[in-house]
């Protein structure tokens, strides 16, 4: 199973300020497909981001690929699962 860990945008906001959730897809089902959990969300321009470690933990102990961008948040945030 190809399952990856990557940013999802959500909502259209008009003034240019994206925010995202940390969700799990199965990469075979394209780029739209349903998504199988959320792991948290980051907002960009404040900087927060919050993070389920313990279930990240467990998608990369059962194969799930991190996308570039979710490795460096987790890397910014100190979470010692990498």
């Amino acid at each position: 199973m190809a399952v990856h860990i990557r940013l999802r945008r959500i909502g259209k906001n008009p003034k240019g300020k994206p925010h995202f959730r940390v969700t799990v897809f199965d990469e075979r089902m394209g780029r739209d497909s349903r998504i199988i959990e959320e792991l948290g969300y980051y907002k960009p321009i404040t900087g927060a981001a919050v993070l389920k470690k313990e279930r990240i933990a467990e998608w990369i102990k059962n194969g799930a690929q991190l996308s570039v961008t979710v490795k460096s948040l987790l890397k910014k945030s100190n979470k010692e699962i990498l």
